[in-house]
């Protein structure tokens, strides 16, 4: 587990850099016209956030299984469900990500 949680903070440390863009599915896969409509610093910073934020939650996944409690595993998923579809929703309805 914390493996996963080392390789979500070296993916954060890169998007936060405003680098790794090619990383990001979708926005690697779209047409030169379709990037251009994209600020690609701020989508990597987003993203970057996303990505500490799902090592915190993998994090809490962890204790689950030092302290023994199922408690602690399901607030761990819970919490990386909202941030991916919290982070998804932002990344493709926000002003400062997409341009006109």
């Amino acid at each position: 587990m914390l493996i996963i949680v080392l390789m979500f903070v070296i993916l954060g440390i890169v998007f936060i850099r405003g680098k790794g863009s090619f990383l990001i599915a979708g926005y690697n896969t779209a047409s030169s016209e379709e990037k251009a409509r994209y600020d690609e610093k701020a989508l990597c910073r987003v993203m970057g956030g996303m990505m500490f934020s799902c090592a915190a939650c993998f994090v809490v996944m962890a204790l689950s299984e030092v302290f023994q409690t199922i408690v602690l595993l399901w607030v761990g998923l819970a919490a990386f469900f909202l941030v991916i579809i919290a982070g998804v929703i932002y990344m493709n309805t926000s002003k400062k990500i997409k341009r006109k």
